[in-house]
């Protein structure tokens, strides 16, 4: 088979420099060898200049803030990087009890801390109210009951925001579309009245803002324009019942280009925005934006080490030491991700599977690549900064590899490789 030409994303953090890829200033090759293989690398540059890119357009001419980031946490947890993010100047995002105990870990600001997420337990909604996070978003009225219930026991305040489901289509992968009727997530579109309505009569509840999301991995603004005109349409008629709103959260879900998608500008799309938002008389609300994959997708990379070519009857192998249990997204979503050879050889090209050694099928992590490779050869797997480590898992009983941060010339180790050992440390055999 004949391997489609796929053009590389832009990367800001990796170059390729006279046939060797780069991590900053390290070649990624020495990485490689040092902390072995599978390993994750990340540049601090790429996310800093992925954050400033969204800054840029949270302030006006005149020096006025009109916006706030808050990192989506889910994409990248990892401690080094989120307190990168906050030095910064992020808020944060959280899904669950443990990403709230990382963001108070590296010291952010309760008050700068949005909690999200469908299936809230009460022990974690404790957990957000005795934090005194800024908001906890609502996604059903059944939930919004509970956080009640909880904000009493604790004799304490809840503010809340409805996420919105405004049956928008985000145009994208249908496992992380969120803003369709169909989707589990939000309050749908027609009941979010009579929710806000019954939120503002319950005892321990403070109606703050309103919140949307609709998805992931989108490319095009027109989605966003669509949700947040119909959340705007909300925010008017809640006035005039007189629910106030204080800030408005437009939620993230920006794409990067993992080959040849072409995604806006983030500044530009910020801007489109948060022009709209002040178009339609709005410019008052606190506009919280809350990017994930935008931040942090093009700022790492997966290396893997080429174990075995393995020539087959419809198709040659690449057997690699990375596999779905380093990076989930190829047998999840059939996801695309550019993969380059760190070192630029003589041989010949051939067309390969990038398979890995689970014992499954949907263990691939490209197909059909025109690869120049050797048996040893390093591969850099590219745009694996978010989404990557933090789906990881230990099936076959695989230990998750390391993380490392590039800082110019600097290498940082940011989080330690796991060993076979660690795996079932834990466990406990039955007693004779």
């Amino acid at each position: 088979m004949i391997s489609k030409a796929i053009p590389l994303p832009q990367l800001s953090g990796f170059t390729e420099r006279n046939g060797n890829w780069y991590a900053e200033d390290v070649p990624l090759a020495d990485l490689a060898n040092e902390f072995g293989t599978p390993l994750y690398v990340y540049s601090r540059k790429a996310f800093t200049d992925a954050y400033q890119a969204y800054d840029r357009a949270c302030i006006d001419a005149n020096g006025k803030r009109r916006a706030r980031v808050h990192y989506a946490m889910k994409a990248n947890s990892n401690l080094a990087v989120i307190d990168c993010l906050k030095k910064l100047g992020a808020g944060f995002d959280l899904v669950s009890g443990g990403e709230l105990a990382r963001a108070l870990a590296i010291g952010a600001d309760p008050k700068s801390l949005v909690f999200a997420g469908v299936g809230k337990s009460a022990t974690e909604i404790a957990q957000a109210l005795d934090a005194g996070v800024k908001c906890i978003n609502v996604e059903s009225i059944a939930e919004l009951h509970q956080i009640n219930r909880v904000a009493s026991k604790l004799q304490s305040r809840a503010p809340i925001s409805l996420r919105v489901n405004p049956d928008v289509d985000a145009q994208t992968h249908p496992y992380i579309s969120t803003g369709l009727k169909g989707n589990k997530f939000g309050i749908a579109y027609n009941e979010v009245l009579k929710t806000y309505r019954e939120a503002a009569q319950l005892s321990q509840i403070d109606v703050v803002g309103i919140d949307c999301h609709i998805g992931s991995q989108i490319t095009t603004t027109a989605p966003y324009l669509d949700a947040l005109d119909k959340v705007l349409d909300l925010v008017e008629i809640l006035k005039r019942e007189g629910i106030v709103i204080h800030h408005l959260d437009l939620g993230g879900g920006l794409g990067i280009a993992y080959s040849d998608e072409t995604p806006p500008d983030i500044t530009e799309f910020t801007n489109t925005l948060l022009n709209r938002v002040a178009d339609r008389g709005f410019g008052h609300l606190d506009i919280v934006l809350e990017p994930g994959r935008s931040l942090v997708g093009n700022a790492g990379v997966l290396l893997t080490k080429v174990e075995y070519l393995k020539p087959g009857a419809e198709k040659n192998f690449c057997i690699v030491d990375a596999a779905m249990t380093e990076l989930m997204r190829p047998a999840l979503y059939e996801a695309h991700h550019g993969i380059v050879p760190v070192k630029t050889k003589a041989t010949k090209a051939r067309t390969y599977d990038v398979v890995g050694p689970v014992c499954e099928s949907g263990d691939w992590l490209g197909r059909d690549r025109s690869l120049a490779v050797e048996e040893g050869d390093v591969l850099a797997i590219l745009s694996a900064g978010a989404y990557g480590f933090v789906m990881a898992s230990n099936y076959n009983t695989r230990p998750k590899p390391a993380e490392i941060m590039v800082d110019g010339k600097n290498v940082y180790v940011i989080r330690k490789r796991e060993y076979t050992q660690d795996l079932f440390a834990s466990e406990i055999v039955l007693p004779k």
